[in-house]
């Protein structure tokens, strides 16, 4: 600790060398004239020191204050006297030990100069030392006042000490402050909000006689910060009515609760009132008014607001682009963290979580990268959020050799790191490392959350894991904290269904209370692929009696038609479906080249390069013949003979996009990466291994459901997807 009263060099140090402005202050002026030493008597009276005490405080110069109070102490000038102000000079020059210090020495003390230093404990983030000096305080009889509890509910409520709080409160109820005073109800709003209890804070907000804005206030923020947004949508409009103005920090506050709501009519008029009072040009009530709207679905709203803001921070940038972002807006969100960068400013986490995820959703692999880079340039690789964004979007992007890089170069790996790796592994067909993972996660004692069990059954279902998938199911219904919710059970059907057991799944969906039409959906899609044409007339049945209008259901049934060869019953979905004006969304795939997006239909002869596309694919065709591919009729889900049936599957989309990829890096080993609406079919998955064998290139496909993997023949899913 640093004593307020240094020792004393050998040597002299002049007055004069304290470098302060020269005063119209007779005595002083002398002593600067004169050059009087440290050690000399000085015939300063009050008022010099305390003009001494104001310049070096607006200074700011710790230095000068030191040597002002030394010479206070060496003249032999009753420096107690001056110890509130002292105390006030030393803490405003950012000196809390000297503060300390002196305050220490002091033989009385006001209770202005208790209230000084446990503020200054407070600014500090030193809510300990406060609480123990008010402690202290009390036990010297110092009876505290409306500001000591203001300050000192705000240290409890940042150190969560519920019952010291609760102490404290009834203290000042002993001492009588409480409803008389709305300073203090605010603190006590303030701390009863953040330790969650809102029904106190609430009725300490009723005994107040004459609320303000700050005390509502108060509540508003508490009910927000603790989900009950609704709650605080009734103190506002209370509030309203009393005629009490709102402020900056009201108007924020209540916008978001509105977002949360998605009450885009209130936030409207809340709007309104916010612009009537003369708030609209504040910056964080603009940042909210953009949340507010984007949460409502009405990002032009939010657009709106935002050119209306010459002056937008980083706060609100980052709230635009993750509205973007929520909206199915991607690629503006990409387009507007551009503009910003292009404006300095440096994006925080929660920017860099967003944008990550636009990334993540367009499967952008290049412009994922080159945010990495910017992640580790502004040295936020280690933030949680942002590591768990990285590995998604990586995982997203088919790339699950650098999830598991940027996973294992992060110091802490908590759940949420965990999930995003788990569920990278689950999108690429690893289901071993998904299982692997969530074994030492258990063992290391992290717990698995709802998100960690969907991640890893969804994994296990991918790669046909049925032992280990049944085996961690099981673990989650022995679960005390959780339970399954119908996601969970979806996983273990359709892993259940593709592995042929579709009797045990039926029987699981039975045992769900209230199964929605995705647990018979994914069962109907299980008959699919093993044929089971009566089977799926049941199921379709019970799909159709939770959600008649269920177009994928459709689809379905009349492809289990199609591969079991009952045309008129093809004919007859089709008829059906176009009275309920359904339609089947075609087929489509993508591919990335030279930084334009390249798609694609069946047969589609519309591209530039259709002709060199078509000679690819005979050549393919005739390499891949000599090594045993045949074309796999069965996924030809058209009334044509053999020959056409052959012809259709040769120009599936996703084998267009290929050939056209391997046309446009004919010279180079650059891995293929393609997209899809749509699972890609039987035909096209076998198709796609001989064809990685011939091209000795990797070839990645990511089709609605997840990614393929194939290199040298082989595919990461195992032949089970």
């Amino acid at each position: 600790m640093l004593r307020c009263l240094p020792k004393v060099p050998d040597f002299i140090i002049p007055f004069q060398s304290l470098a302060l402005p020269a005063f119209h202050i007779s005595s002083v002026s002398h002593c600067l004239h004169k050059n009087i030493e440290l050690n000399s008597p000085c015939p300063t009276d009050l008022s010099d020191y305390i003009v001494l005490l104001q310049q070096c405080t607006s200074r700011k110069s710790l230095w000068d204050l030191r040597r002002t109070h030394l010479h206070m102490h060496k003249s032999g000038f009753p420096h107690l006297s001056l110890g509130n102000k002292l105390i006030q000079s030393y803490l405003k020059c950012g000196s809390i030990e000297d503060a300390s210090n002196l305050f220490d020495e002091m033989p009385q003390r006001h209770v202005v100069t208790w209230n000084s230093m446990i503020s200054a404990y407070v600014c500090h983030g030193l809510s300990g030392e406060a609480i123990g000096l008010f402690e202290r305080m009390c036990l010297e009889n110092v009876f505290a006042d409306e500001f000591t509890f203001s300050i000192v509910f705000k240290a409890f409520s940042d150190m969560g000490l519920v019952h010291g709080g609760r102490k404290a409160h009834g203290l000042l109820v002993v001492l009588g402050l409480e409803v008389s005073d709305a300073f203090v109800g605010s603190g006590l709003v303030d701390m009863y909000a953040k330790f969650g209890r809102l029904r106190d804070a609430r009725l300490v907000c009723d005994r107040v006689v004459e609320k303000d804005v700050v005390l509502l206030t108060a509540l508003i923020v508490g009910c927000t910060q603790h989900g009950e947004n609704g709650e605080a949508l009734e103190v506002f409009r209370g509030m309203i009515v009393k005629e009490i103005k709102a402020n900056d920090f009201t108007f924020a506050s209540i916008l978001i609760a509105c977002g949360v709501l998605g009450d885009r009519r209130s936030g409207m008029q809340i709007h309104g009132l916010m612009v009537k009072s003369g708030y609209d040009y504040v910056v964080a009530c603009r940042t909210s008014l953009v949340t507010m709207y984007s949460k409502c679905g009405s990002i032009d709203d939010s657009l709106k607001v935002f050119e209306r803001c010459p002056g937008a921070n980083l706060v609100t940038w980052t709230a635009l682009i993750t509205g973007l972002v929520q909206n199915g807006r991607e690629e503006s969100s990409l387009l507007m963290f551009k503009q910003m960068v292009g404006k300095s400013l440096s994006p925080n986490a929660f920017t860099l979580s967003s944008v990550l995820r636009a990334c993540s959703v367009l499967a952008m692999y290049e412009q994922g990268q080159q945010i990495h880079c910017i992640v580790l340039k502004t040295g936020l690789h280690g933030e949680r959020y942002v590591g768990a964004a990285l590995i998604d979007m990586y995982g997203k992007c088919g790339s699950i050799g650098m999830a598991r890089l940027v996973f294992d170069s992060l110091d802490k790996c908590g759940v949420v790191l965990i999930n995003s790796m788990i569920n990278s592994y689950a999108q690429s067909g690893y289901g071993k490392g998904a299982v692997e993972l969530f074994d030492h996660m258990q063992k290391s004692g992290i717990e698995p959350n709802d998100a960690t069990f969907l991640s890893v059954l969804s994994a296990c279902s991918n790669a046909g894991l049925v032992e280990e998938g049944c085996r961690i199911f099981s673990s989650l219904q022995r679960n005390s904290k959780l339970d399954p919710s119908t996601d969970h059970y979806a996983c273990v059907v359709d892993l259940l269904g593709r592995a042929g057991r579709l009797e045990e799944a039926e029987n699981l969906i039975k045992q769900v209370e209230e199964p929605d039409a995705v647990l018979w959906r994914t069962l109907l899609s299980a008959c699919r692929i093993h044929g089971k044409v009566e089977m799926a007339r049941r199921v379709m049945t019970r799909v159709l009696e939770l959600d008649q209008g269920n177009e994928g259901a459709h689809v379905l049934l009349s492809n289990i038609f199609a591969s079991a060869g009952e045309w008129s019953e093809v004919s007859n979905m089709k008829i059906t479906m176009k009275d309920m004006k359904l339609k089947k969304s075609p087929g489509m795939s993508w591919i990335k080249v030279d930084r334009e997006v390249h798609t694609f239909t069946a047969g589609d002869p519309s591209h530039p390069r259709a002709t060199e596309i078509n000679e690819e694919l005979e050549r393919l065709r005739e390499k891949i013949e000599t090594l045993g591919y045949v074309p796999d009729v069965r996924f030809v889900l058209q009334d044509l003979n053999e020959e056409d049936k052959k012809r259709s599957l040769y120009y599936h989309s996703e084998k267009i996009a290929i050939a056209f990829g391997l046309l446009s890096y004919k010279h180079n080993n650059t891995c293929i990466r393609i997209f899809k609406n749509l699972r890609v079919c039987g035909d096209c998955h076998n198709w796609i291994k001989y064809v990685s064998k011939v091209s000795e290139r990797e070839i990645i496909a990511r089709d609605a459901k997840r990614f393929h993997h194939f290199t040298d023949g082989m595919c990461s899913c195992g032949d089970h997807w």
